[in-house]
């Protein structure tokens, strides 16, 4: 299902008020480029995230990564991508603002904080735990599953990472589509 204008412009009023928060201040061009992931799924309160991409060229990448209350970054990697000499994303995570659960490939938690959906709980298969607060944070190698959530006020993260493919990601959820549509009302 794709999002229509209105609920691009409504959960980018949202993402700006969790970046305010953190004290990070866009200017008036990227509040307008802030990207909305619902990931097709249609439930973007409960899977998805909001993005700002300050930066991204073939060597390295900076954005920030917004999440509401328990949104749901689901689980996926970043694989290489051979015609472009491109071994995966290699990704640090910087939380700014709130509190954000990632999970990655090793021992699993044996109670974890996050929980994800319901109704895709089977496409969850990473479960070592990393609890980031604000001035933590985490490297994520290139091809390692991984997932992550906001914390119980929702969480803002800086990423910095090497060239960012989004497009090539693989998901364990054969539903998502990484590319969002959106449709203009009629």
């Amino acid at each position: 299902m794709a999002l229509s204008r209105a609920e691009v412009k409504k959960w980018q009023q949202v993402a700006l008020e969790y970046l305010e928060k953190a004290g990070i201040v866009l200017t008036e061009d990227e509040k307008q480029q802030i990207e909305i992931a619902d990931l097709g799924l249609n439930e973007y309160e409960q899977t998805g995230l909001a993005l700002v991409v300050y930066y991204n060229d073939e060597l390295y990448c900076a954005k920030e990564l917004i999440l509401m209350p328990h949104q749901t970054c689901p689980q996926h990697k970043h694989p290489p991508v051979p015609e472009l000499n491109y071994i995966g994303k290699q990704e640090t995570f910087r939380c700014r603002w709130g509190e954000v659960y990632l999970y990655v490939e090793g021992d699993p938690a044996a109670n974890p904080v996050a929980q994800p959906p319901q109704n895709r709980k089977e496409t969850y298969t990473v479960w070592h735990e990393i609890v980031l607060k604000p001035g933590e944070q985490y490297t994520i190698p290139p091809q390692t599953w991984h997932w992550f959530q906001g914390g119980p006020d929702g969480a803002v993260v800086s990423e910095f990472s090497t060239r960012s493919l989004d497009e090539y990601d693989l998901f364990t959820d054969v539903d998502i589509q990484r590319v969002p549509e959106i449709i203009d009302e009629l």
